[in-house]
């Protein structure tokens, strides 16, 4: 099992920065909408649609991925900023306002559409996220990037070696808050470097324990999710890791906001 998740892994990564690095604008845009269209059906497993139902989200997700990618040539045109803007702002309403509730009242809502529609809200936020980090400079999407892989392999660690007192036991048993200790150690490591050799200022590292806060709580939420399914992964589909879902959970909160913050002084002139 092991072997299997590393030469995963290994793939995905190989194949991840080579389309980061080499891919044009609307390459990277088409790629990241398919994997995005991956989650929601994964998403729309989870809060039990029926076929028919699933393919309609999935149908929806990529008019919206493509009239999104493609809007200079579109009636949105006018409006695509606005748009951006609107799934951001909300995305974020949601991970700041509601998530951290939902999670301590681990509540199930059995209304379907009303799920479906922010599974596509939340998913679409983060490609459009993808997107825009890419544009401003893939260096610094793979920065963010690497803020959560380093601390989702240190809290692992960490919590395997030193954890006693669990985080979430009702939605993830096996996180602890030695776990978070460990990933935000680690991360305020790999801050100080970016630091010291790239001159950036130190507010850098608070900035990214608030990304290790989002992480951790994407993370929990579709633990959630599944754990309300009754399932283990959100697919099968990539072996030793389970589906997209399980791989990009930490990001999706993570990458919304980093880049609403960013924009924010843009998007609020408009």
């Amino acid at each position: 099992m092991l072997k299997t998740r590393i030469i995963t892994s290994i793939a995905l990564v190989a194949g991840f920065l080579a389309a980061l690095f080499s891919a044009s604008n609307t390459i990277w845009a088409l790629i990241t909408l398919a994997a995005t269209l991956i989650g929601v059906w994964e998403w729309s497993n989870l809060i039990k649609l029926n076929k028919a139902q699933m393919r309609l989200n999935v149908l929806i997700g990529l008019s919206i991925g493509l009239a999104l990618t493609f809007a200079s040539n579109t009636l949105l045109a006018p409006y695509h900023d606005q748009i951006i803007f609107s799934l951001l702002g909300l995305a974020a309403v949601f991970w700041i306002a509601m998530a951290p509730i939902w999670l301590i009242s681990r509540k199930k809502i059995d209304h379907v559409l009303g799920m479906a529609a922010l599974g596509l809200l939340l998913l679409l936020a983060n490609w459009v996220a993808l997107i825009g980090l890419h544009d401003i400079s893939p260096w610094l999407l793979l920065g963010v990037l690497a803020t959560i892989w380093i601390a989702d392999s240190a809290a692992y660690f960490a919590g395997k070696r030193f954890g006693r007192h669990k985080l979430a036991p009702e939605i993830s048993p096996g996180k602890t808050w030695e776990g978070v200790a460990g990933a935000l150690i680690a991360v305020s490591l790999y801050g100080y470097f970016l630091c010291y050799y790239l001159h950036y200022s130190l507010w850098l590292v608070v900035g990214l324990w608030l990304i290790v806060v989002l992480s951790i709580m994407g993370d929990l939420f579709e633990s959630l999710l599944k754990r309300q399914a009754g399932v283990k992964d959100s697919s099968q589909l990539l072996p030793g890791h389970g589906g997209v879902l399980d791989r990009i959970d930490g990001l999706i909160p993570s990458l919304a906001l980093t880049l609403f913050y960013i924009y924010f002084p843009l998007f609020a002139n408009l």
